[in-house]
């Protein structure tokens, strides 16, 4: 009888015990989403914030050019990677401290579900769409000009939005359209149907090659993947940042292979030249790089390696 209550507490927790490791086995629902999308850095007293638009997915092998479908494939296997690439759509925004500058916009609904987050993303990171004053447009493709529309209304409703005069003349022009195959359409609706509104407020101005923007950014001429295909430099007490919008679509196979292009190109040689060129001045200026099709966040370093490049992604880091 003197040990009844010793027994009646051990079998009490021996029963918790076991109640607890069935609850421990059944698990927690999995959540299945991500952490909100943007990653912020300084450069220089700028303030630059990679805003995720989502991804879209390619097949390598069926798109890229200038190259082989077994090389594609060596490559895409030394970076582990399968024939369907999730591929980034990133946007950037920058704040110089006067200006409030957002380069690219994202897909919007122009691409399908798995785009179409910049706006959300952009609002998570602190900002509103309302503080934006300037937007500038690498190149005029869904992906990058769908954004500029929400529930078919300026998303951005005080923004300017500027692009080189050459992609304006090409895409927005319902002659040109019409001249072009009818699988290739709807990029030119894409894009007059995000852009026209702006123009009919009359808050599109665009330039011709290179220009000042603002204090710190320059547009340069980087024509070949559209008409108008822009780059944008950013640069702040001696520290630089290129935006490359559509110089790269697939790391594992462009930075080792940098003659290599894609069907998307509307002038694939002159592309080509283009590539090269960014990606050898880059590796000799040791400046910072972003890409719009880079794994978010896109941004970071790249240095010669060979007949090619490599890619070295900034570190996660805390802002000071």
């Amino acid at each position: 009888m003197t040990f009844t209550p010793w027994i009646r507490n051990g079998l009490a927790a021996l029963v918790g015990s076991w109640v607890l490791a069935t609850a421990a086995q059944a698990g927690a629902p999995q959540l299945k989403t991500q952490a909100p999308g943007y990653y912020r850095m300084m450069l220089g007293d700028f303030e630059v914030t990679a805003l995720f638009d989502g991804t879209l997915d390619l097949q390598p092998k069926q798109l890229l050019t200038n190259t082989t479908q077994k090389d594609v494939g060596k490559l895409l296997d030394k970076s582990f990677q399968k024939d369907t690439v999730q591929t980034s759509v990133n946007g950037y925004l920058i704040n110089t401290g006067s200006k409030l500058v957002l380069v690219d916009t994202g897909a919007a609904g122009l691409f399908g579900p798995t785009a179409g987050n910049l706006l959300a993303n952009l609002k998570a990171s602190g900002y509103q769409p309302e503080q934006v004053d300037e937007i500038y447009i690498t190149h005029m493709h869904p992906d990058h000009v769908g954004g500029l529309l929400a529930d078919g209304k300026p998303a951005f409703p005080n923004a300017i939005v500027r692009a080189d005069q050459h992609d304006a003349d090409f895409w927005l022009s319902q002659a040109t359209m019409e001249k072009t195959p009818k699988e290739v359409q709807g990029f030119f609706q894409g894009a007059m149907a995000s852009l026209n509104p702006y123009v009919a407020a009359g808050k599109f101005k665009p330039f011709d090659g290179e220009a000042e923007l603002v204090p710190g950014v320059r547009s340069f001429a980087a024509r070949g993947h559209t008409p108008g295909h822009s780059i944008y430099a950013v640069e702040s007490k001696g520290q630089k940042l290129v935006l490359w919008g559509d110089l790269m679509h697939v790391a594992a196979v462009q930075f080792p292979q940098p003659q290599v292009t894609i069907t998307f190109d509307s002038d694939s040689k002159s592309a080509a030249i283009q590539r090269k060129k960014a990606y050898a001045d880059a590796a000799k200026g040791g400046f910072l790089v972003a890409g719009a099709h880079l794994p978010f966040p896109g941004i970071g370093h790249i240095r010669a390696e060979g007949r090619g490049y490599v890619w070295v992604p900034v570190d996660y880091q805390q802002i000071r």
